[in-house]
């Protein structure tokens, strides 16, 4: 076969160029450079103490998520989670080292924090949301989307 593709292409008058790609690297080198969100609850909803990252494509960043837990909020930032190469979620101490996955939300049915290494690999402006827990409203649960726009608190990544 291989015998018979060299014959082809030398009869076309064209020339084999081997191609070698790289493969391996690690996009994680180093410490993460920490990032915190804190979410509070007031009457009128979540507040969150930052509304907006800047943050550099390929750099590693540890963002750190700390909720009260009551009521059960959503953290929403499913556009950064696409456009970036996620490392390891940690909650309560735990770790879990992600290879080619993916998730969108976080949701905090008690107080805690929870924690996601990850590097941005796209520019661009991701928004992130916090509203209610859909468990919460009696809605299925992992139902997408925050539920009502005037108990939310909104923010944004901005990927340079």
């Amino acid at each position: 076969m291989r015998t018979c593709l060299a014959l082809m292409v030398a009869g076309l008058g064209l020339t084999l160029v081997q191609v070698q790609a790289q493969i391996g690297g690690n996009l994680a080198i180093g410490r993460p450079m920490d990032l915190y969100l804190r979410i509070t609850t007031t009457p009128a909803g979540p507040v969150v103490s930052t509304t907006e990252f800047e943050l550099t494509a390929g750099r590693y960043y540890r963002l750190n998520v700390t909720s009260e837990g009551d009521p059960d909020w959503r953290l929403e930032l499913p556009d950064l989670l696409q456009n970036s190469h996620l490392r390891v979620v940690t909650i309560n101490g735990i770790e879990v080292h992600l290879q080619a996955l993916a998730f969108r939300a976080i949701e905090f049915d008690t107080p805690g924090t929870a924690s996601f290494s990850f590097m941005p690999i796209r520019p661009g402006t991701y928004t992130f949301t916090v509203g209610d827990n859909p468990i919460a409203l009696g809605l299925p649960a992992g139902q997408a989307g925050v539920q009502d726009p005037k108990r939310r608190a909104e923010g944004r990544f901005i990927v340079k």
